[in-house]
C-alpha cells in the first residue's frame, strides 16, 4: 500500500473514530437554513461525516456548483445579510464559507454565522462547512458537513 493511501485510511479512520465517539443526533447532519430578511431557504446537504448508534458514515458528494445543477438560485439585494441558521444542539464550533462564481473560490467571512452578499449582480454559488470539533482533542472532528446553495444578486 502506498504512503498515501495509508495516509488517507488513517485519516479517515480518525474521522470515523471521532464521529463514533460523539453521538450526535440524527442519522444524518441537520437541516441547515440561510435567511434573508424574513424568508427562510433550504440548503442542499454535500460531502458530510456523521454517526448515529454507533455507526460512522462518511459520503463524499459533488462541490456546489454540481450539486445545485439546474436549481434557481436566491435573489437577494447587493450587499444584503445572510444568516446561516440550523437547528441543532450543540451549534458547530468551527465554520467555513466558500463562493465560487466563474470557477473562481474565495473565502468569505462569517461573524455570528452571519455574511453579506456581494454587491455585483451575478451568480454566486457557496460551499458552508460546519464541523462539531471536540472539546478534549483539537485534532478530532465529531462530525462535519458541507451545505451548498446559491445566491442571485439583482
Amino acid at each position: 500500500m502506498s504512503k498515501w493511501l495509508s495516509a488517507l485510511v488513517f485519516v479517515i479512520f480518525i474521522i470515523l473514530s471521532g464521529c463514533i465517539q460523539s453521538g450526535m443526533e440524527g442519522d444524518k447532519p441537520p437541516k441547515t437554513m440561510i435567511q434573508i430578511g424574513e424568508i427562510s431557504y433550504e440548503t442542499k446537504l454535500g460531502t458530510y461525516c456523521w454517526s448515529s448508534n454507533g455507526q460512522g458514515e462518511c459520503v463524499d458528494t459533488a462541490g456546489p456548483v454540481e450539486l445545485l445543477k439546474g436549481k434557481k438560485p436566491i435573489e437577494v439585494r447587493p450587499g444584503e445579510v445572510v444568516t446561516l441558521k440550523m437547528k441543532y444542539k450543540p451549534l458547530p464550533n468551527k465554520v467555513h464559507l466558500n463562493q465560487v462564481k466563474n470557477e473562481k473560490v474565495i473565502e468569505v467571512p462569517v461573524v455570528n454565522y452571519r455574511f453579506t452578499a456581494p454587491t455585483e449582480k451575478g451568480i454566486y454559488f457557496y460551499s458552508y462547512g460546519v464541523w462539531w470539533m471536540d472539546k478534549k482533542d483539537k485534532n478530532v472532528s465529531n462530525g462535519d458537513a458541507f451545505y451548498a446553495f446559491a445566491l442571485e444578486v439583482i
